[in-house]
């Protein structure tokens, strides 16, 4: 889902408007490139012009207890009610615990008339998928929404979880950009994703040539 957020980002040339600290993140500061620390935060960033008006959140973590993840949530919820904000798109990766030659896009929303415009646009609604439900700011920001009137899609590119997966990451931005109808390069998530499937089929050959090792000395 970051992966996504900060592509865009970077090709619609947002702003950055704000910055979030809070006691609910992890007790630790960043370093920098340059040795020079910083809290840990999420930040806003707002793009306004012939594509639309968005609004970006991002950060380095989310809360580490479920109390910060509601109090967040509801902040981020009444950030984007006070702007003008229409629709909350929340995205991020399903992790299946295995490789996946074709992931899918799976989708949840918080209004059953918003299920049939995500599925023209690629999203799928998978019975019971994720198992559990949607945990932290991704799923807490499309409830919360609901209750002040906002739409909530949430986008969830099918992942090993085992590495940042630009191939997933390609095809949530092309549900996405479906959805907001507008047009965004994917040349650097695709670029990304081909140097990560060449380091995929390597690992993928590392384990058979371990398992047939394996098999030999049984």
């Amino acid at each position: 889902g970051k992966l996504v957020a900060e592509h865009m980002i970077r090709e619609l040339d947002a702003v950055k408007i704000a910055e979030i600290t809070s006691i609910y993140f992890p007790p630790q500061v960043i370093i920098t490139d340059g040795g020079v620390v910083r809290l840990c935060n999420n930040e806003i960033y707002r793009y306004s012009g012939e594509k639309g008006s968005f609004l970006f959140l991002i950060g380095d973590f989310q809360s580490t207890s479920n109390e910060g993840h509601y109090l967040l949530s509801q902040v981020y919820a009444d950030i984007a009610r006070e702007l003008g904000v229409q629709r909350i798109y929340t995205i991020g990766g399903y992790g299946v615990g295995h490789f996946i030659e074709t992931p899918r896009v799976i989708a949840a929303v918080n209004r059953e008339e918003l299920i049939q415009p995500v599925t023209d646009a690629g999203g799928i609604f998978g019975d019971g998928e994720p198992g559990g439900g949607i945990i932290g700011a991704a799923g807490l920001m499309l409830g919360l929404g609901a209750r002040l009137g906002i739409e909530g899609i949430c986008l969830m590119g099918e992942t090993s979880g085992y590495l940042v997966d630009p191939k997933s990451a390609a095809l949530v931005l092309e549900v996405l950009t479906r959805l907001l109808d507008i047009t965004i390069d994917p040349s650097n998530l695709n670029e990304r994703a081909g140097e990560m499937e060449v380091a995929v089929q390597r690992l993928l050959e590392q384990e058979k040539k371990s398992e047939e090792e394996l098999s030999y000395i049984g």
